[in-house]
């Protein structure tokens, strides 16, 4: 077999290496060893490789509004204050004191004048300079203060109101990291006729005993649809939809959606509309009430955007997943969805719900309808896919006697990767067995 990616190396039952990942050009196939999702080695070894050399998203410049605003957030396993200090520049500081380390701002969020260290009462602003410290005058004349502010992350950029942290001082900027993944943030944000989105009060927060990785490929993983997804696919056929693909097409779903590659390790789906959206021409799963108001929303993206742009936006959906750790869905909603590993089988989730700024009661109920309906804890995808990653991390425990996962679905094909190809994933390995490499 070629192996054209092979990786620092796992182990099998007789203690030999074996590579993470291995591709075939030749033989036409791909696989991931399964000591991936188990390894306390390889856990540890990608929070260097991967999230202390990628960019890694922080948070919406929404969720700090107004000056003192702040979240605590764990990014790339560091605790971090995602705020907007008293001049309105929103910032990333390291959360911890400068004098003896304690975690400076112990809540998850609120709005501050200063931050206050308990331990020793050291005292910062918001933008992170430090303020006072209590006994000042018994330090020596070498004790600069100027030089005491709250360490700010070493690299913190923005696209379009999403902030990233990145902790590896030469890495490459935010937008030329993004690559291809800018033009569908942009789909994202042009929904809102100010270009101004923001995230909805409120979130879900759960735990996946499974590995990160898995989410990832679960995510823009379309193939499962069909077995994991049934009670949502009745859903959408007793609401009016027609859900079963052309004959002979060759398809899972009604329509051909495509998988992408961004760049950088992002990839995508895009998908023509099947599922109803707020902005949508099919509208059967809102009502027919609601057919004046998504009529009048279409037609301000048409005369704003043009047509073609319009339908763009409209009718298409995607779940678009930016390398390591971040998912935006955009589809019957647009959701904000970031996973933190935890441990080699744990991983903790965030969701949130993005939206035009503008939008009327009506309009955001309806989208929270549909965040709540599809991706919410008790909706029809969240509790199956959970179900779905936590037995397939069950089922890892024998990894050294099965210890690959085929990942070759759609290889060879010389026409485009559909949304249930498996290309896409590919693209997300490809680029983690890289960084794996260079880090071995």
């Amino acid at each position: 077999m070629n192996d054209q990616y092979t990786g620092p190396g796992g182990h099998n039952g007789n203690g030999r290496s074996l590579p993470l990942v291995r591709e075939s050009r030749e033989d036409l196939s791909f696989s991931v060893n399964r000591e991936v999702f188990v390894s306390r080695e390889i856990f540890e070894r990608e929070q260097r490789a991967v999230f202390d050399r990628c960019w890694v998203y922080v948070g919406h410049a929404s969720e700090v509004r107004n000056p003192g605003d702040f979240k605590t957030r764990h990014i790339a396993g560091r605790p971090v204050i995602f705020c907007r200090d008293r001049d309105g520049q929103v910032r990333g500081l390291i959360n911890a004191c400068r004098h003896r380390g304690s975690i400076v701002c112990r809540e998850r969020e609120g709005n501050a004048r200063n931050f206050y260290c308990m331990y020793h009462g050291w005292t910062y602003n918001t933008d992170g300079t430090l303020r006072n410290v209590p006994g000042e005058e018994s330090y020596p004349a070498s004790f600069d203060k100027s030089a005491m502010g709250l360490m700010g992350v070493p690299r913190f950029e923005s696209y379009k109101d999403f902030y990233f942290a990145n902790f590896d001082r030469d890495a490459i900027d935010l937008e030329t990291y993004l690559a291809g993944a800018k033009a569908y943030i942009d789909l994202v944000v042009e929904q809102s006729p100010s270009g101004r989105m923001e995230i909805i009060s409120g979130m879900q927060e759960y735990d996946i005993k499974a590995n990160w990785k898995l989410l990832v490929e679960n995510s823009v993983d379309d193939y499962h649809l069909v077995a994991t997804h049934a009670t949502w696919l009745n859903y959408m056929r007793n609401s009016g939809v027609n859900m079963t693909p052309p004959k002979g097409s060759g398809l899972l779903l009604p329509t051909k959606g495509l998988g992408k590659d961004l760049g950088n390790g992002h990839l995508t789906t895009d998908n023509p509309n099947y599922r109803g959206r707020p902005v949508a021409r099919w509208i059967s799963v809102y009502g027919e009430d609601a057919k004046a108001d998504i009529d009048a929303v279409r037609a301000e993206l048409v005369v704003r955007l043009g047509e073609a742009r319009a339908a763009r936006i409209a009718d298409t959906n995607r779940n678009l997943a930016i390398f390591p750790n971040l998912v935006i869905n955009d589809g019957s909603s647009v959701t904000v969805r970031n996973f933190t590993p935890v441990g080699p089988d744990l991983m903790h989730v965030t969701a949130w719900a993005l939206g035009p700024m503008e939008e009327t009661e009506a309009q955001r109920a309806r989208r929270l309808h549909a965040f709540l309906t599809f991706y919410g804890p008790g909706g029809f995808a969240t509790p199956d896919d959970v179900a779905a990653l936590e037995n397939a991390q069950a089922g890892y425990a024998s990894w050294r006697e099965v210890p690959w996962n085929d990942l070759s679905r759609g290889m060879g094909k010389n026409d485009e990767q559909t949304n249930t190809d498996e290309e896409h994933l590919r693209v997300f390995w490809r680029r983690w067995n890289e960084l794996m490499e260079a880090r071995a």
